[in-house]
């Protein structure tokens, strides 16, 4: 049944509380189906919605896990992946305890909700378990997520997702493709695991980037002073270390960078 008539059917009604933007268009949902998985993967997905993009990674071959926050949305799930071999739980993946579905290694794939993109991200990101990160989200954040360093769109996220692995836009989806449409267009960014940051030294690099990014028109050394017990000489010494620069702003360190920063900060 077409998207439209099933939620009519239904009585269903989008909720701007949980951001419910759908895809109907079979082409556009196989592509990004296939962006994230392949036959045989295990796959995690965050908001099965009215179930067009979880039928299109069944129909891979993937074996599907997928979270629905809207108890309102049973139904119409019930009718969408009938005979699809997925298990549905109804509830905030955020709040739930992950490890008691015993996915081993397992992808995530995603048409995330804005309003909580960041946060999803991060709930899955650090996973030792997880071997890619699929995500369809607006399209400033996907630009901001791929952003090299020295642009304007580089910040504390294009640093943290960088640093765990290869990341890149997939495709663009235009705002008319989704019912009902959003205000923005969208993008898909897939990340695949492979981390340049040891596990040991995570905490530092997270703490590194954040003091970095805390304020942006500061210089790197006046935002490390205030970040760590150090002082300013300390601070630029260690950042001319990194990139040659006592003067450079968190902007300008790649990821690469922010990983020796981390390592002298550890020591520091």
């Amino acid at each position: 049944m077409e998207l439209k008539a099933l939620l009519k059917v239904h009585n269903f009604s989008c909720s701007k509380r949980y951001g419910q933007n759908f895809l109907s268009d079979p082409q556009l949902l196989s592509a990004i189906a296939s962006d994230g998985a392949q036959e045989g993967d295990t796959v995690l997905e965050v908001g099965a919605g009215a179930g067009t993009l979880t039928r299109a990674l069944c129909g891979l071959g993937a074996h599907v896990t997928a979270f629905e926050i809207d108890e309102r949305l049973r139904p119409v799930l019930n009718e969408s992946l009938a005979g699809e071999d997925v298990e549905i739980i109804y509830a905030d993946v955020m709040n739930y305890d992950l490890s008691s579905l015993e996915l081993g290694k397992y992808r995530v794939v995603a048409n995330l909700p804005y309003y909580i993109t960041t946060p999803v991200i991060f709930r899955f990101l650090y996973d030792e378990n997880l071997l890619s990160l699929t995500v369809m989200v607006q399209k400033e954040v996907a630009d901001r997520i791929c952003a090299k360093e020295g642009t304007p769109e580089y910040g504390a996220l294009s640093a943290q997702m960088q640093a765990m692995g290869n990341v890149r836009i997939t495709r663009r989806v235009p705002r008319g493709m989704f019912f009902p449409s959003p205000d923005v267009d969208s993008a898909v960014v897939r990340l695949d695991i492979a981390p340049i940051c040891s596990r040991e030294l995570l905490p530092h690099y997270k703490r590194a980037v954040a003091a970095a990014f805390a304020m942006r028109r500061k210089t790197l050394a006046n935002n490390l002073t205030a970040a760590y017990s150090i002082t300013k000489q300390k601070a630029e010494e260690l950042v001319r270390e990194v990139c040659g620069n006592c003067s450079a702003r968190g902007e300008t360190l790649s990821p690469a960078c922010f990983v020796r920063l981390a390592e002298l900060l550890k020591e520091a």
